[in-house]
């Protein structure tokens, strides 16, 4: 999976289904979410949103401050609801 993380190009987004589908798994989204809190440093994980575009909401119901930051550290305009901004055109999906 890390190897798929590691395609999507800098500036674009993927989502946590796209992987999974991508992996052979279409259901298991929310594990892929586990499995990237958890990567290498060298894996992008910023880049990879929930199925509405969105950097998800941590506990207190605030998106992650550093996985906004990262996004638009690469342009990806990220909205202060945690919606990327032009979802459709920036979505990446694995081929």
């Amino acid at each position: 999976m890390h190897a798929l993380v590691r395609r999507i190009p800098p500036g674009r987004v993927s989502t946590y289904g796209d992987l999974a589908r991508a992996l052979g798994h279409a259901g298991v989204a929310r594990q892929v979410g586990f499995a990237l809190a958890n990567c290498p440093d060298d894996v992008p994980w910023h880049r990879v949103v929930n199925s509405q575009g969105a950097v998800s909401a941590r506990a207190d119901g605030v998106p992650s401050v550093k996985h906004v930051r990262r996004l638009r550290r690469e342009k990806v305009a990220v909205r202060a609801d945690g919606r990327v901004s032009d979802f459709v055109r920036l979505r990446w999906q694995p081929t």
